[in-house]
């Protein structure tokens, strides 16, 4: 394993509950053993992220009522296609050579995957897109 890939995985957290069994599909162990643990590390960012987007879109985001501040990540997530490819590079980029080739056998599948976590993160973190709270 090259120097780089070595680094990348010693500073993924671990995530205890993210469990990989021998009866899982490979997508799933991808998504346990290699999404999860680079959306939890690249949490801040994506979080910076999009506190870009709500200001690009004209902080629309901040008058909303939290119910509809989650229907408005979910949206950009979906909806938005340059701002998904953004998110998807930001874990992508984060991925070893082994694990891009296995990510582009079944991309499709695994950007599901990936854009769900990412949105789960996001709003699950929902409190620290307050306006007040701005980087």
């Amino acid at each position: 394993m090259n120097p780089r890939d070595l680094h990348l995985l010693e500073s993924r957290p671990h995530i205890p509950s993210a469990k990989i069994t021998e009866r899982m599909s490979p997508d799933e162990k991808f998504q346990n053993s290699t999404l999860r643990p680079v959306a939890k590390l690249q949490d801040e960012l994506l979080i910076a992220v999009f506190r870009n987007y709500i200001a690009k879109h004209k902080n629309m985001f901040y008058d909303l009522k939290t119910d509809e501040r989650l229907k408005y990540i979910e949206n950009a997530i979906q909806k938005d296609i340059k701002f998904r490819n953004n998110l998807k590079g930001i874990i992508i980029g984060q991925f070893t050579l082994e694990e891009y080739a296995l990510y582009i056998r079944n991309s499709s599948a695994l950007n599901k995957r990936m854009m769900n976590i990412v949105k789960e993160r996001l709003q699950s973190n929902i409190q620290l897109l307050e306006r007040d709270l701005t980087y």
